[in-house]
């Protein structure tokens, strides 16, 4: 039995933690499943499982080799899509991750423009309000907002955001529309629990304003509703209320005190070669950020 075929029985044995279960998995019987990790074992002149009655259990040094052996795998199989894939249709499964109201308001669309460009495209889009992490959770790409601390991953800015003060009109009207952050203690203040999580709110030339908010979400899109019915003032990244500030629902206030804007990034695990699928979704993401107003 070749070595890469001992890889690939050893990998689903040790997953499925047994050599019936990793057989079944890999579509052979249980005896060459036994063989074909007996053989490797001979090879290496050390044992990498243990077995009883039900389960197998790796040895330490299996554990290591098991990772070395999923590391050699995945780039086998990265070099046969980038190969096959140069004159081929991107297919198989991506995993995209970004911040929620950000998700379903830039990403979604270009994901169901991804997947009806190319029908053999599967996608699972992950919509979470915190640092994904895209090693350890098995993400493809993922969008960014703020500055990056990986290094391991490539990034490609598309645009950028800026944290906006705002409030309903009707509650401007009604108590007044602050001049200084300092004022923000005299008005009713909304928070969210996302992006814009904590009671002390920065802004330009160092000034830092603690506020007591009277109402607090879980989400950006509560906190919106919330200061759209005039309730109060809350504070938000641009792109979140762009909508609502075109149609007139919120104004923004204090803008002579805003921060930098802040970057977005398109980053995704580059590895040794491109997958033509990684490629294409990039691509189109890059191109659809790029051009959207709201982020530029």
């Amino acid at each position: 039995m070749d070595r890469y075929t001992e890889l690939q029985v050893f990998v689903g044995v040790a997953e499925c933690e047994g050599f019936a279960a990793g057989a079944r998995k890999l579509g052979v019987s249980p005896p060459v499943a036994t063989r074909a990790v007996a053989d490797l074992e001979t090879r290496l002149g050390v044992k990498l499982l243990t077995r009883s009655t039900r389960h197998v259990r790796l040895t330490d040094a299996g554990k290591r080799y098991l990772d070395d052996a999923k590391r050699i795998l995945a780039e086998i199989a990265e070099a046969d899509e980038a190969a096959t894939g140069i004159n081929g249709e991107p297919s198989g499964h991506l995993a995209v991750t970004a911040p929620v109201l950000f998700g379903k308001l830039f990403v979604l669309p270009g994901v169901i423009d991804f997947l009806n460009r190319y029908p053999k495209m599967e996608v699972n889009a992950l919509f979470l309000d915190r640092v994904v992490n895209l090693l350890e959770e098995g993400l493809d790409v993922g969008i960014r907002i703020g500055e990056l601390a990986d290094s391991s991953m490539r990034a490609i800015r598309v645009g950028s955001v800026k944290r906006v003060v705002c409030a309903a009109p009707n509650y401007l009207a009604r108590a007044g529309t602050p001049k200084h952050p300092d004022e923000l203690s005299q008005h009713t203040i909304i928070t969210a629990n996302g992006l814009n999580a904590g009671t002390e709110w920065k802004f330009a030339d160092g000034i830092n304003t603690r506020v007591k908010p009277r109402l607090s979400f879980a989400t950006n899109d509560a906190a919106i509703e919330a200061a759209i019915t005039g309730f109060g003032i809350t504070r938000l990244l641009s792109y979140q209320i762009a909508p609502h500030v075109t149609d007139g629902r919120l104004e923004t206030v204090l803008s002579d005190f805003e921060q930098p804007n802040i970057p977005i990034h398109v980053i995704h695990r580059e590895g040794r070669y491109a997958s033509a699928k990684i490629r294409s979704f990039v691509d189109l993401m890059v191109d659809r950020l790029r051009a959207d107003k709201a982020l530029n």
